[in-house]
């Protein structure tokens, strides 16, 4: 059964639940750069560009890690637990594939996986 859910709105009242939705999609991106994947408040660093960089680097490999969930999703589907939602985000899917095929050194994997970086 869902979860019932209450959006109280003042402003577009109608598109309330659509921008809910994409707010909720940032929390979950916020989620895996901090505690569920990338750890990235954990740095040292305290020059500005070097954290642009490292941020810069960290985005990228969440939208890859992303990206391969989505597609391992489609091959094997994520299990849908009693109250509705996946046991695992499409990101965390995603990472620990990547992490497993870079552990492994599996590079037939690696090439198949570097191909979702490419805009070809």
């Amino acid at each position: 059964m869902p979860e019932l859910q209450i959006i109280v709105s003042f402003n577009k009242p109608d598109e309330a639940q659509s921008i809910y939705k994409e707010r909720w999609q940032i929390e979950t991106v916020f989620k895996a750069l901090k505690t569920s994947g990338f750890n990235i408040e954990n740095t040292h660093l305290t020059d500005v560009d070097r954290i642009d960089k490292l941020f810069a680097l960290v985005l990228i490999a969440f939208v890859w890690a992303y990206k391969v969930g989505i597609f391992l999703d489609s091959l094997r589907p994520i299990k849908i637990k009693k109250h509705g939602r996946r046991a695992q985000s499409l990101f965390k899917y995603g990472l620990t594939y990547l992490a497993n095929v870079l552990y492994f050194n599996d590079i037939d994997r690696f090439s198949q996986c570097c191909k979702f970086l490419s805009c070809t």
